[in-house]
């Protein structure tokens, strides 16, 4: 298509499907650029279509290492010729920083788990020691996260310099690494996951891993008959699926953190994941490409993939009266 009106910049093509078919069956012209092989020219990078990124970070992992750098300039280079890029460079770059989604929590004046980015597992440790009441369990998370990769459960600096001696591919693909405060709860308590549109709820979900960490909502990864194929590794894949439910009790200091923190990191659809304690809401991930659930807004009585196409059709129509 030589003219579309909407251009989806994507990696994962089974978490688009349902989107691109309900653009299809709506009769948008977009088309889907895909960003594991790819080129552009910087002066033919019309900036007239609307653009939305889906790049998710965990590309990485399933060998699409170059994704997201190519991503990351195809962005840059249409929010530097004008053009209109929904989830864009600023919602991109926060999505690939979990330090900066601590950084920015915390300035929202909002509860976080207490986070130490390191290079180095020595200094990571005199940091832990110098910090005080430092809490163990921790987590050892990937700046650069996505879908639960290589996260992994420590009770001390020992057992991190064990984990990063046994696994040096774990500083991929940025060379540094979290460690992370986890936050106690009940296992049946699980966490919440709200997804934003457009600076507004759209729903909530409380998510039970039994101790996975890939809470990824979409149906081909996490699908209800827990038969996916997702491809992202684990430490310890749980023997009981993860469990996605409908969680219409969230809290209003919830919603309202939330929206805090997607108005502030740009973001036009995606989640936002905390956990209930009372204290109340502790976020700990920003995730920009937001995989929508269609069982869960069906409990809610819509489509999500619906919410969002409208939501394109709209921001279509207010570029073509921008000219």
């Amino acid at each position: 298509m030589s003219n579309p009106d909407l251009v989806v910049l994507f990696e994962h093509p089974e978490w688009q499907k349902p989107l691109f078919e309900v653009l299809g069956r709506r009769g948008v012209r977009f088309e889907a650029l895909d960003l594991k092989e790819n080129a552009f020219r910087h002066d033919a990078l019309s900036p007239r279509p609307v653009y939305f990124n889906q790049a998710s970070p965990s590309a990485y992992v399933r060998g699409n290492t170059r994704a997201v750098p190519f991503a990351a300039s195809v962005i840059r280079s249409i929010e530097v010729a004008g053009g209109r890029v929904i989830n864009g460079w600023k919602a991109l770059s926060i999505e690939l920083s979990k330090s900066t989604q601590a950084a920015l929590i915390t300035k929202l004046g909002l509860l976080t788990p207490r986070s130490i980015p390191f290079n180095d597992v020595e200094a990571l440790a005199r940091v832990v020691e110098s910090t005080p009441a430092w809490q163990w369990p921790a987590l050892i998370k990937p700046e650069q996260g996505g879908s639960g990769a290589r996260i992994y459960q420590v009770n001390s600096i020992d057992e991190v310099r064990r984990l990063i001696a046994d696994q040096p591919g774990l500083w991929a693909p940025d060379h540094f690494q979290l460690l992370q405060e986890k936050i106690p709860s009940e296992p049946d308590a699980g966490i919440i996951r709200m997804e934003f549109l457009d600076g507004e709820l759209l729903y909530a979900m409380k998510v039970l891993a039994y101790g996975g960490f890939n809470l990824c909502p979409s149906e081909a990864c996490n699908p209800v008959d827990g038969e996916g194929s997702c491809e992202i590794p684990t430490a310890a894949a749980p023997t009981t699926p993860v469990e996605f439910h409908p969680y219409p009790q969230v809290s209003a200091a919830a919603v309202e953190g939330g929206k805090k923190i997607v108005r502030a990191a740009e973001i036009d659809v995606g989640g936002i994941e905390f956990i209930e304690t009372p204290a109340g809401p502790v976020f700990y991930d920003i995730n920009a490409n937001s995989n929508l659930r269609a069982p869960i807004g069906k409990a809610f009585g819509f489509d999500p993939f619906e919410r969002v196409a409208d939501y394109l059709v709209a921001q279509i129509e207010l570029n073509r009266r921008r000219g």
